[in-house]
């Protein structure tokens, strides 16, 4: 098979997938528009498209078709829509929502196999698996990270108060200064953020490293760097907010400036990655 036919019916099973599954499709992007914990779903698919075709043009792999192999994944992920179909009747819509995409993006990486073979999704693994990302999270799963995150920049904050001065003391998420109380609220985790930050460190750990150990510390360094954040803009707003002025805490700076934040966490990513591309450019 050419590579012009094998793009051929990868483009052809791609529409069939559209054609059976725009619903789950069209649902996961309203989510995105709507909801600000999943805004990172708009990035998937273009990252995941432009990491195929950095890798393509760079590894040009060997295009051998696996029908064998990847008739298997997509029996696998028709079997698991049934099965969802069945045992999952009046289960939460989002749990529904999360399964239906599962068995979607199984299906493009089936056909990508079916049609490509096993050596080239081997080469573009990474690529392959980042599709997953396309499955929204339930919201029972986002609400235990939202709660893991405002307990622990609480804790964070706590501390940079106490490095910086101010006396300060906590009970659950709610920090107490001279002058204000402060509630680390449900905004304050700054899931959507957190979750762009592991995005880029995935995208940019996989664009920039080779050692799968020093992939997996970039990876890793997003939880205690977007808790660090997290507790940086609680403690700069909170500062001002009692010594300079009380807007702070409702206003733009409040409400807008998490990209200030998030672009200090994602420097602080980017001087981590410089590091460790320089230190495996000395080992080798």
């Amino acid at each position: 098979m050419t590579r012009v036919q094998a793009n051929l019916n990868f483009a052809f099973l791609c529409a069939v997938s559209l054609a059976v599954g725009w619903h789950p499709l069209a649902r996961t992007f309203s989510l995105a528009l709507h909801n600000d914990e999943y805004t990172h779903l708009f990035l998937i698919l273009p990252l995941s498209a432009g990491l195929i075709l950095l890798d393509w043009r760079s590894q040009k792999p060997v295009v051998k078709p696996n029908f064998r192999i990847a008739s298997a994944l997509l029996f696998g992920a028709v079997l698991m829509a049934g099965l969802a179909k069945w045992r999952l009747v009046g289960a939460p819509d989002d749990v529904q929502l999360s399964l239906s995409m599962l068995v979607l993006v199984l299906w493009w990486i089936a056909s990508f196999v079916a049609c490509f073979g096993t050596r080239a999704s081997r080469t573009l693994l990474f690529p392959l698996v980042f599709l997953l990302w396309m499955v929204p999270i339930p919201s029972f799963a986002v609400n235990k990270v939202v709660e893991f995150l405002q307990a622990e920049s609480a804790v964070a904050a706590r501390l940079i108060f106490s490095l910086i001065g101010v006396p300060v003391s906590q009970q659950g998420v709610v920090l107490s200064i001279p002058g204000a109380n402060i509630e680390v609220a449900r905004e304050c985790s700054s899931i959507r953020s957190s979750v762009m930050l592991l995005v880029a460190s995935m995208v940019l750990a996989q664009v920039s490293l080779r050692s799968p150990w020093s992939k997996a510390l970039v990876i890793a360094a997003t939880v205690p760097l977007s808790i660090a954040k997290n507790a940086l803009r609680i403690v700069t707003l909170s500062v001002l907010a009692t010594r300079v002025d009380p807007g702070f805490l409702t206003g733009r700076l409040h409400h807008q400036g998490g990209i200030v934040f998030f672009m200090i966490s994602l420097a602080v990513l980017v001087l981590l990655l410089w590091m460790l591309r320089h230190a495996g450019h000395h080992w080798s």
